[in-house]
């Protein structure tokens, strides 16, 4: 059985130009050599293409971790957690829970940039909540709540922990949840 965070393929296709929405927002903050710079910016197209019908999965699939491994050429932690965005926007094809990741790396982003700015993350957060379609919501809805699900990047790791956790737990409570997978406590 699959993951319940990787939601059927149209529903990755509507949350996957959001995730690209997300990330394109802070891809000025991305600063490495040209060739990083050229796999970070493919690797949006291929997401933005995705979403759009163009591309299938399984292509996405196999091209996913290019931009993991350009966001390793990024001269500041900005451009680092930019680079992230843009990574877990073109792993949507793979798992829908990435359209969040791409959205919490995204005000990682934005944090890092303006550390002299508390509500930057704050900004980023209502200024992406406000990219969301009716649609995007419906399929983010799908999704189990941060930390309730082991299968995939939703369960207890790396995106349920500092400003990548605090910005999914909030996005999460805006958009509400219908997944007929969350259990009541």
């Amino acid at each position: 059985m699959a993951s319940i965070q990787t939601l059927d393929d149209s529903d990755r296709r509507a949350v996957a130009r959001w995730a690209t929405v997300c990330a394109e927002h802070v891809l000025p903050l991305f600063d490495a050599d040209a060739a990083a710079v050229a796999e970070i910016r493919d690797a949006l197209a291929r997401a933005r293409a995705y979403g759009l019908g163009e591309r299938g999965a399984a292509d996405e699939i196999r091209k996913r971790m290019v931009a993991v491994k350009a966001a390793s050429a990024a001269t500041t932690p900005a451009g680092a957690a930019a680079a992230r965005a843009v990574a877990q926007a073109a792993a949507v094809a793979h798992m829908g829970a990435h359209a969040l990741g791409a959205a919490a790396y995204a005000v990682r982003a934005v944090s890092l940039a303006n550390r002299d700015r508390p509500d930057a993350a704050r900004d980023e957060i209502r200024w992406q909540l406000a990219q969301l379609s009716d649609r995007e919501r419906s399929a983010l809805r799908l999704l189990p709540p941060l930390g309730s699900d082991s299968a995939g990047p939703l369960g207890e790791g790396l995106l349920s922990r500092g400003v990548l956790g605090a910005t999914i737990r909030e996005i999460q409570a805006e958009v509400g949840s219908t997944s007929p997978w969350t259990t009541s406590t």
